[in-house]
């Protein structure tokens, strides 16, 4: 197996670039999030077209929204890459995206939902980890938006676990090892049958999503059991799954459906998770690191091994 491509850790005093790889996110929110980085002691410094409007949803064209990433990646000085939102549009940037450059000077790149596609196609690429993790508008800019622990481990290249504190719990018992790897459910469904569909055989597999009903999550389940993406996973987490319920349905349909789709699943499946899209205090968490799921009566997830250097 090719060894990871660890970018070096990152001390709480660090130069951090901020982009906008997807939509264009609230100036208000942006500005909220750049107070929080700052008053957890990084120095942020925003992309060129942090704040572009359009096309369409979007910041920027594909060109515009390369430029800031690759600059970033780019830029010695800076030593992490966090993002504004999600959205939309990161496929877009997939094709052109330069993995030589990349490769040569790895950085964290923090984010999660429509970023998946880009994190995990790196991932997969070059072994760079995902962090996948809070944002400046959806998570910095709020009142306990950031479950700074996790944050800071993963960036400080610490293993670190998490379990009941951080919403975990149980669906189905059991013990698993394996590379941990996943994000956003309907990121990773969307790219099936494309050249830059994802690689989850054998993986110890982390699903979340946010705003999708019963039985859409069971679809999705679905649709990746049948293009064989569920062959050879060791384990599943769930995500928070905020908003991912049916109006006037029981609060238990959501594990119900999901329970119902894996019926053939041997492995640990636990849910909770409060990372990606989340209620508060969004978890951090590392892909293509070695990881240990323990589903008893209670859950917990151990990262056995940093994502970046010391």
């Amino acid at each position: 197996m090719t060894s990871m491509l660890k970018p070096r850790a990152v001390s709480g005093d660090a130069l951090v670039a901020v982009v906008s790889p997807a939509s264009t996110p609230q100036p208000e929110r942006v500005e909220r999030g750049f107070a929080a980085l700052r008053a957890f002691g990084y120095a942020p410094q925003a992309s060129e077209n942090l704040l572009a409007r359009g096309p369409l949803y979007f910041a920027g064209t594909p060109e515009m929204r390369l430029r800031d990433l690759h600059h970033a990646f780019a830029d010695d000085a800076i030593r992490a890459i966090f993002a504004t939102r999600g959205g939309y549009g990161s496929n877009y940037l997939l094709e052109e995206l330069d993995l030589d450059l990349i490769a040569e000077g790895p950085k964290p790149f923090i984010g999660y939902s429509d970023l998946t596609a880009l994190q995990l196609w790196l991932l997969d690429q070059i072994q760079l980890p995902a962090f996948y993790g809070p944002m400046l508008s959806a998570d910095f800019a709020r009142e306990d938006g950031v479950h700074l622990a996790s944050l800071q481990a993963a960036l400080e290249g610490r293993s670190y676990s998490v379990g009941a504190s951080e919403g975990l719990r149980t669906l189905h018992p059991g013990r698993a090892r394996g590379t941990l790897y996943g994000g956003c459910l309907s990121i990773l469904v969307a790219l099936l049958g494309t050249p830059y569909e994802p690689q989850t055989e054998g993986k110890l597999l982390f699903l979340e999503d946010v705003n999708a009903k019963p039985y859409q999550v069971d679809r999705m389940l679905w649709q990746l059991g049948e293009a064989g993406k569920l062959d050879g996973v060791q384990g599943i987490v769930f995500g928070e799954m905020l908003d991912c319920v049916s109006p006037g349905a029981p609060a238990e349909l959501l594990e119900e459906a999901i329970m119902r789709a894996l019926e053939d699943f041997k492995g640990p499946i636990a849910i909770g998770l409060r990372s990606g899209h989340v209620s508060h205090s969004n978890v951090t968490l590392t892909f293509g690191v070695e990881a240990e799921l323990s589903v008893a009566v209670e859950a917990r997830l151990l990262l056995k091994e940093p994502a970046a250097t010391k």
